[in-house]
C-alpha cells in the first residue's frame, strides 16, 4: 500500500491558496525544464482568472519522499460553500491559510468550522509575512482562539504552524528566519497529517465531484472509502434517496501531477475518477454489487436567496446570443444543478420562467456570467431573500455576519449606512491604520450596500460577509431612494439631447448607443420614474454659429458590473443579460401599461 496524504487547502478569499498550490507544484518539479506555466495553474477558467477567485474545487497530486500528497484547492467565498462541504469529505487534513495582516476572516471561520466538525487535522500557514504591518504572532493566537471557540479537539488544537510567503515561495517554522523554499511545509504535511487509512471490506466510494469528457461522458470523482475498486467490475449505485441501480466500471484513473493515470484497481484512501457509470449525482455511493451499503449523504447548507430567470423578450432579443429559447434555458439550468450542489431550480406556472435558489448574489452572478459567455440570452429579476416561519408562525429571515475594514475617517459613514439597514454593530477595534467593524445584518440589507459603502469610503472599504443564522424579521429596510430615467423611444441617443437632460439625473448610456422604449437609461434625481426622449436631434437651420454645435460636454456614463446591476434593479425591473450587453429595463415596456399597473397596486 503506497503512502497517501489527502489535504484540502482552505482560506478566506485572496489569502493566497491558489498561489501556494502553484509553488507546491513547482517545488515538486511536475513540469519538464522546457515547459512554461503561468501563475494560478489551477484557476483554469476565464472567470476565475479575471476575478482572482476560485469557484470550482480542483484536485492535483505531488510526490514527496515516496509519499503521494493529493491536494484539493477549495473556494474561499462562502457563496461557494457547497463546493467546500463536499470536497472536505475527501480529505484527512486541512492546510488553513491565514493572511499575516488580516488574520482569520469570516469565511475562514465558516470553512474551518466545517473541517473541524469532520474531525480533520489542521496545519496552520500564516501567509504574506512579507507584508507591511503584518502581525504573525497575534494572528497565530487568533487562530488558536477561533479553533477553541469552534469546539476543536485537543489533537486538532495541537497544530503545527508555518510562516512564509506563497508569492516569494518560502515557508519556515519561524517567521523571522526566511528560507528559500517551501520544503518545510511538505515536511509538516508528511509528519502531522495522518496517512489515508486502509479499510478492508466490500468496496465503497462516495461521488463528491463531477467531470465531463466529450469522449466518455460524465466522470465520477471521489475517494475510495473502503475496499478496492477494480476496472470492469460490476457494482451497485446507491442513490441519495436509497434506490439502487446496477452499474459497471469501465475505467479507473488516479490523479498524478496535473493529469490522470489509468490504473487497473484503486485501494481505499486514494482519490480516483471512474468512467462508464451513468445516472449518478453528487452524494451517491458506488458500492458492492451483492451487498450494497450507502455512505451518509453529504449535507449542504440551504440557499438563502432566489432570483427569477426568464427568456429574453426585449426588442433586441436574439441579436447577440445563440441560445434564446425557454428549452435552452431550462436544459442549461437543470444541467447546472447536477454539479452545483447549493443551487436549486424550481419551475413556475409559466413554462419560460424559473426560480433559481442560491447561496448569495456572487453564487448566482457567477452562473449568469458563465451562461452569457456560453452564448445565452436571458433576463433576471431582483434578488429576493428567502423567509421562513418558526413553530409559532413568526417570520424569520437570514442574518449575515458582516466584517468591514475601513480607514478611520470614514468609519462613521459605514456604521451609519449599515445601521440604516437594520445592522447591529458588535465589534469595533483598530487594526493597523484601519478600523475593524463587525455587524449582524439581515441578508436583505446587504443587497445594494456594497455600492453605497464604496462610494462613501472612496473605494477604500474591504467588505466580507457570511450567513450566520435565521432570526426574527427585523422590519422594513429602506430601498433605493432615486427613481429611474426610462427611454420613451427606440433608437440611438443623441449627444444634443443627453446634454440637455443632464440635470435630470445620471445616465447609464453614451450618445450613439442603441436603446429601446422601456429601457432604464439612467437614475433620476427624484424618487419617481421619469420617461424621457433622448433620440431627438437638434433642429438645424441654415445659419451657422462657429463652434456652438460641438460644445456638448457630457459626463461619462455610469458603468455597472453584473453584481452591481443585480443589486441595483427594483422590483418592477428586469436585468437583460446577453453575451455582449447588460441592460436594465422595466418589466412592462409600455408606459401606459406601467401607469395602469401602478393604479391597480394603489
Amino acid at each position: 500500500m503506497q503512502n497517501i496524504r489527502n489535504i484540502a487547502i482552505i482560506a478566506h478569499v485572496d489569502h493566497g491558496k491558489t498561489t501556494l498550490v502553484d509553488k507546491i507544484i513547482h517545488a515538486s518539479k511536475l513540469f519538464d525544464e522546457h515547459q512554461h506555466f503561468d501563475d494560478l495553474i489551477l484557476d483554469n477558467n476565464d472567470l476565475e482568472r479575471e476575478r482572482g477567485i476560485t469557484i470550482v474545487s480542483k484536485n492535483v497530486s505531488v510526490r514527496y519522499k515516496d509519499v503521494k500528497i493529493n491536494i484539493i484547492d477549495t473556494p474561499g467565498h462562502a457563496d461557494f460553500g457547497g463546493e467546500v462541504e463536499r470536497v472536505l469529505k475527501m480529505a484527512d487534513g486541512v492546510l488553513l491559510l491565514v493572511d499575516a495582516f488580516e488574520g482569520a476572516m469570516p469565511q475562514t471561520r465558516f470553512v474551518l468550522g466545517k473541517a473541524i466538525d469532520l474531525g480533520l487535522k489542521p496545519i496552520v500557514v500564516v501567509n504574506k509575512v512579507d507584508k507591511e504591518n503584518c502581525r504573525p504572532d497575534e494572528v497565530h493566537e487568533q487562530v488558536f482562539d477561533l479553533m477553541f471557540n469552534l469546539g476543536a479537539s485537543e489533537d486538532q488544537l495541537d497544530f503545527v504552524t508555518l510562516y512564509g510567503s506563497s508569492k516569494q515561495g518560502w515557508m519556515s517554522t519561524d517567521w523571522k528566519s526566511k528560507t528559500d523554499n517551501i520544503i518545510p511545509l511538505l515536511d509538516a504535511v508528511v509528519a502531522s497529517i495522518p496517512p489515508a487509512p486502509t479499510l478492508d471490506g466490500t468496496p465503497q466510494m462516495q461521488v463528491t465531484s463531477l467531470d465531463y469528457s466529450s469522449f466518455v461522458g460524465r466522470i465520477a470523482i471521489g475517494r475510495v472509502h473502503r475496499g478496492t475498486l477494480k476496472e470492469g467490475a460490476n457494482m451497485s449505485l446507491v442513490k441519495r434517496d436509497g434506490t439502487i441501480r446496477k452499474v459497471k466500471i469501465k475505467e479507473l484513473h488516479v490523479f498524478e501531477g496535473l493529469g490522470r493515470n489509468k490504473v487497473a484497481e484503486v485501494s481505499s484512501g486514494e482519490i480516483c475518477a471512474v468512467t462508464g457509470i451513468e445516472g449518478f449525482d453528487i452524494g451517491d455511493t458506488l458500492a458492492d454489487a451483492e451487498n450494497p451499503e450507502g455512505l451518509a449523504v453529504i449535507s449542504i447548507d440551504e440557499p438563502t436567496m432566489n432570483m427569477l430567470f426568464t427568456i429574453n423578450n426585449s426588442p433586441f432579443f436574439g441579436k447577440e446570443g445563440k441560445f434564446v429559447t425557454s428549452r435552452h434555458l431550462r436544459d442549461r439550468l437543470f444541467k447546472e444543478t447536477e454539479k452545483n450542489l447549493a443551487l436549486r431550480v424550481k419551475e413556475t406556472d409559466k413554462e419560460d420562467t424559473f426560480l433559481v435558489y442560491g447561496r448569495g448574489i456572487l453564487h448566482l452572478s457567477v452562473l449568469i456570467e458563465t451562461m452569457r459567455r456560453e452564448g445565452f440570452e436571458l433576463q433576471v429579476g431582483q434578488p429576493q431573500v428567502l423567509f421562513k416561519e418558526d413553530d409559532n408562525g413568526h417570520r424569520l429571515e437570514p442574518i449575515e455576519h458582516l466584517v468591514v475594514d475601513v480607514p478611520e475617517e470614514t468609519a462613521g459613514k459605514v456604521i451609519e449606512l449599515v445601521t440604516m439597514r437594520k445592522g447591529d454593530l458588535t465589534i469595533m477595534e483598530p487594526k493597523g491604520d484601519l478600523q475593524h467593524l463587525e455587524f449582524n445584518i439581515p441578508a436583505r440589507g446587504l443587497i445594494g450596500l456594497r455600492n453605497n459603502v464604496l462610494t462613501a469610503t472612496a473605494g477604500e472599504a474591504i467588505m466580507n460577509h457570511r450567513f450566520q443564522s435565521y432570526e426574527s424579521y427585523k422590519g422594513v429596510i429602506p430601498g433605493r431612494i432615486a427613481g429611474s430615467l426610462i427611454s420613451m423611444d427606440t433608437g440611438a441617443g443623441t449627444a444634443y439631447t443627453i446634454d440637455k437632460m443632464q440635470d435630470r439625473g445620471e445616465f447609464f448610456v453614451d450618445p450613439g448607443e442603441e436603446v429601446y422604449a422601456g429601457q432604464v437609461i439612467g437614475e433620476h434625481t427624484r424618487p419617481n420614474d421619469l420617461t424621457i426622449n433622448i433620440q431627438k436631434g437638434k433642429k438645424l437651420t441654415n445659419m451657422r454659429a462657429s463652434g456652438s454645435d460641438d460644445n456638448a460636454k457630457i459626463v461619462p456614463k455610469r458603468q455597472f458590473s453584473l453584481e452591481e446591476a443585480m443589486e441595483y434593479i427594483q422590483k418592477d425591473e428586469y436585468l437583460e443579460v446577453t453575451p455582449k450587453s447588460v441592460r436594465m429595463r422595466k418589466i412592462l415596456l409600455d408606459e401606459n401599461e406601467r401607469l395602469r399597473s401602478a393604479k391597480k397596486i394603489d
